[in-house]
């Protein structure tokens, strides 16, 4: 026996049983929308994004990492998930000094994107190198997490730009199915 389901505008959608002996039951969940996944994803199932952009140039002549104002936070709904953190900026410097670029997780450094970023010995033209990372973390958690782009001077004095020329800087967080 099968079960037609008829669209208020077009379309329709068939439910059949399959040819086997036995009971099969197909349980739909109490949401309204569309169900895009079920509550037991397989691995490698993307579950969610998150996205954040930064549209301002950000500039430091420390040595210390600051951050960049880039930051974006996701809930893992499970604390086996992956998060694939994306990076895509653009980075620059004055002087002789390039810069460093980190990605934060919380209040700790997961993963140096960059260093000397922008360094040219040949000149002391601002060069402004695209910067790309990606980068899989395994937070082990169901709380909301925060990543955040830090970024330094790698010489006292010397600027280092972040999102050169009001480029914009995009934070893609990726929850992957474990």
């Amino acid at each position: 026996m099968s079960i037609v389901m008829v669209g208020s505008t077009s379309g329709s959608i068939t439910l059949q049983e399959p040819a086997v002996a036995g009971t099969t039951v197909l349980t739909l969940p109490a949401v309204t929308g569309n169900v895009l996944t079920d509550t037991s994803p397989k691995a490698g199932n993307v579950i969610q994004v998150v996205n954040a952009t930064l549209t301002s140039d950000q500039s430091t002549t420390s040595t210390s990492y600051s951050s960049t104002g880039l930051a974006a936070s996701i809930t893992p709904t499970s604390s086996s998930s992956k998060i694939l953190v994306m990076l895509s900026a653009c980075g620059g410097k004055n002087g002789s000094s390039g810069g460093s670029v980190q990605i934060w997780r919380g209040g700790s450094s997961i993963c140096q994107v960059g260093d000397n970023l922008g360094y040219d010995s040949t000149s002391n033209n601002t060069n402004q190198p695209m910067i790309v990372q990606n980068y899989l973390d395994s937070p082990a958690t169901t709380s909301s997490t925060t990543y955040t782009i830090y970024f330094k001077s790698n010489s006292s004095g010397q600027t280092f730009k972040f999102g050169v020329s009001s480029s914009v800087s995009s934070l893609t967080l990726l929850e992957i199915a474990a």
